[in-house]
């Protein structure tokens, strides 16, 4: 199977990676819900004629799905109702790595290909399905900026969508049941990823952490559940769903969480070009100078770096790059996109000198 992505939609980098609503700290919303076919087993103890089935029976169930998530952004919703399926056993390790590092499937996902499949939206890529992951269907929308009720929105239709059309396991007393105990109720997460440069580098980041978590909220890496945090990037979400429904955890995370943490990265901001000026310069502009004149770079590198240049931009210290080149930058550094972008396969060694490349290409460098 060739790439399940269009060669312009890996060129310009990810719809969820647009400027959206306080785009300079936070980066994107997700709402992602788990949902099984009563009667079934669980994937984990599903046999392959019962796999087979499950496939069948979300291809035919997708296929019918409207789909318009451009309520936030630029795409037009004329252009969000083309739907592809894949089987994730007919992509190569690179196309599946792609996929994983767009945040339309898991790493989970992608590594065990028997009778799994997947299903997003083109060109905008808000909405994705995974099917056979952990629980047979896993339905995530994600849109730029602090867009947590809009992506809430889209995604509750296809839901309704489906239900209307397949029996989902479900009971009055516990909710939507799901293969991992932590997500029976609701069976909803919701995240937002956040830029935290001037908390990390304040030394403030586990306090973030502890007052999270004292809410019944998580703080993640990039990738999610497991990953490390990279380029100060970071996502809060809920960690329970029982006893609680949709829009309260909406309400929650949007309107009550959110904008402490994005007032607090602010003010962390706004100390650091008061107080420590010269500091937060010289770790701004060792990055840019990182990036515009490496010839080899890793993408811990790049990753890091690029976090600290748009924190440059979005401070004002940097003034002749656009905001969308370094965040996309984060993104199509990555070693598929890498690859991909470039039409060919590479070793590490060649990698690092085309990231390089690319990067001083994209920021206008020598």
């Amino acid at each position: 199977m060739t790439c399940p992505l269009p060669a312009e939609n890996i060129a310009r980098g990810a719809d969820w990676l647009r400027e959206g609503p306080e785009a300079d700290v936070v980066v994107s919303s997700r709402v992602r819900l788990a949902r099984n076919v009563a009667g079934m087993s669980f994937p984990g103890r599903m046999n392959g004629g019962e796999s087979t089935r499950l496939l069948r029976l979300s291809q035919a169930a997708v296929s019918c799905l409207r789909v318009n998530t451009a309520s936030v952004g630029p795409v037009p919703a004329a252009e969000t109702d083309r739907l592809i399926w894949v089987s994730i056993g007919d992509l190569s390790p690179l196309d599946r790595t792609l996929l994983v590092e767009r945040h339309l499937i898991s790493k989970e996902h992608a590594k065990n290909d028997r009778f799994r499949a997947a299903c997003f939206s083109l060109p905008d890529e808000r909405l994705s399905i995974m099917i056979n992951e952990e629980d047979h269907l896993r339905l995530q929308c994600v849109m730029p900026g602090l867009s947590l009720s809009a992506a809430w929105s889209a995604l509750d239709d296809v839901d309704d969508q489906i239900e209307s059309r397949v029996d989902i396991a479900y009971m009055p007393q516990l909710g939507y049941l799901t293969a991992c105990p932590t997500n029976v109720g609701c069976a909803v997460r919701m995240s937002v990823m956040l830029h935290l440069p001037a908390i990390r580098l304040s030394g403030e980041m586990e306090r973030v952490k502890r007052a999270a978590k004292d809410m019944n909220l998580t703080v993640r890496g990039f990738y999610g559940e497991g990953s490390e945090a990279a380029g100060d990037l970071f996502q809060i979400s809920n960690q329970t769903t029982l006893g609680r429904s949709e829009p309260q955890l909406c309400e929650q995370i949007e309107r009550m969480v959110v904008p402490q943490v994005v007032a607090y990265e602010r003010r962390m901001r706004e100390e650091l070009m008061g107080k420590k000026r010269r500091y937060l310069e010289d770790q701004v502009f060792r990055a840019l100078g990182t990036l515009r004149y490496s010839r080899l770079i890793t993408p811990e590198e790049a990753t890091a770096n690029l976090s600290l240049a748009r924190l440059g931009v979005f401070t004002g210290m940097i003034r002749d790059i656009d905001p969308q080149a370094v965040t996309q930058l984060i993104l199509l550094t990555q070693p598929a996109h890498l690859q991909r972008l470039l039409g060919r396969e590479m070793d590490q060694q060649k990698r690092r000198e085309a990231r390089a490349d690319l990067i001083r290409h994209r920021l206008d460098g020598v």
